[in-house]
């Protein structure tokens, strides 16, 4: 798989031309984003990771195979950033979400430990609002050490929707990459 970097951007004039389907990946800070990208594409340091929240601070656009543009959006929740700069992050990303043609799936990443929080709730709305397609997706599985653990996790993710298939990710053991590449290959274009 060739997997390359194309551009951070802050700014939307910096978008790359809409040339391929895009998939974006959303959720809050240090959720996993670049980590599933990275066993996506199977290169550990194509996206920068870190134990820091707020590492993501332009929109980062990865060529995937010639076929897809992989969008990764700055994250919400505990960056330790300026008021100003969270809101103009905020700015960016509606822009992105609400204007992009070439969007076709966004990933919702969620903390398999943490579970729905208000923030994940209010996007979740938010992308149903503007007719966005989305799949949920939870990460650090592998932290949750028993079957019990994972079974009463998968749950209550489904509790706000008891239809809503939920993905497991682990950038650990690769758990789900399978499944997620299955979603991402049936993606069609939205009229």
């Amino acid at each position: 798989m060739v997997a390359e970097f194309i551009i951070g951007a802050a700014r939307p004039e910096l978008f790359p031309a809409e040339s391929l389907p895009e998939v974006a990946f959303l959720g809050r800070s240090n959720v996993g984003k670049s980590s599933l990208i990275n066993c996506l594409v199977n290169k550990k340091e194509l996206a920068r990771t870190s134990a820091t929240p707020g590492c993501t601070q332009a929109i980062q656009f990865y060529r995937v195979d010639g076929r897809w543009h992989f969008v990764d959006l700055p994250g919400y929740g505990y960056a330790k950033v300026s008021r100003d700069k969270s809101q103009a992050w905020k700015n960016l990303i509606e822009h992105y979400l609400t204007r992009r043609k070439s969007l076709e799936l966004c990933l919702l990443l969620l903390d398999s430990r943490r579970g729905w929080m208000e923030m994940d709730l209010e996007l979740r709305d938010w992308l149903e609002h503007w007719g966005l397609p989305y799949v949920v997706i939870a990460t650090k599985v592998d932290k949750l050490k028993t079957q019990r653990e994972r079974i009463q996790c998968l749950a209550a993710l489904q509790e706000p929707d008891p239809g809503l298939a939920v993905l497991t990710f682990s950038a650990v053991t690769g758990q789900g990459v399978r499944e997620i590449w299955q979603v991402i290959s049936k993606t069609k274009t939205r009229a």
